[in-house]
């Protein structure tokens, strides 16, 4: 139920008197604003919250409909906007922490792409180290992804011989490419029978 007084002061702030709002505003906004702050640890959101709070107030002042008591009303306007102002930061940090994670994201890829291209250029640079039989043999191992034996039947020698070239080029290789022979051995994992 709402007291006389302030039934009295809110048709009055109702009616468009500043000097009635203003006496609200100074009686209730030092305690509001310590309201406040218990819930948001910071004095100038704070502010900004109960200030915010009090402009509603009069811009709504006309539709107002206050059925319990005109402090405990702007007490409550002030513990939701503090909760807004806490939801709305909750929601902040989870959007950095989702850029972050993309961001991190996206740079590791582009640098594997980075790394993969130019270990690709290395390879390419190490089969010219290769003998011609040597290569070709590597190349129709490693591009086309041929088994041994369809390579034996393709270049009409044996699968011991190209068992030999294969041993011959990956050892090269490793030679050529020995500060990438990790990242080389995995990338020929699936060669390597």
């Amino acid at each position: 139920m709402v007291d006389l007084l302030e039934k009295q002061a809110l048709e009055t702030i109702q009616s468009g008197n500043e000097s009635a709002f203003e006496m609200i505003f100074k009686a209730y906004y030092q305690p509001l604003c310590r309201y406040a702050y218990s819930f948001l640890s910071d004095k100038e959101e704070a502010e900004e919250v109960v200030q915010s709070a009090f402009i509603t107030v009069w811009e709504k002042r006309k539709r107002i409909d206050i059925q319990t008591s005109f402090k405990s009303y702007l007490y409550r306007m002030v513990r939701n906007g503090c909760l807004n102002v806490i939801k709305h930061e909750k929601v902040k940090q989870q959007y950095v922490a989702h850029e972050l994670a993309v961001t991190e994201v996206s740079h590791e890829s582009v640098s594997q792409k980075v790394y993969a291209t130019e270990l690709e250029m290395k390879i390419t640079e190490a089969m010219k180290a290769l003998p011609e039989q040597c290569r070709l043999v590597f190349q129709l191992s490693r591009f086309e992804e041929l088994k041994y034996q369809e390579i034996a039947d393709q270049l009409n020698i044996s699968i011991k011989t190209v068992e030999n070239h294969m041993g011959k080029a990956l050892k090269i290789m490793r030679e050529q490419l020995k500060e990438y022979l990790p990242l080389f051995l995995l990338f020929m994992k699936d060669f390597i029978e």
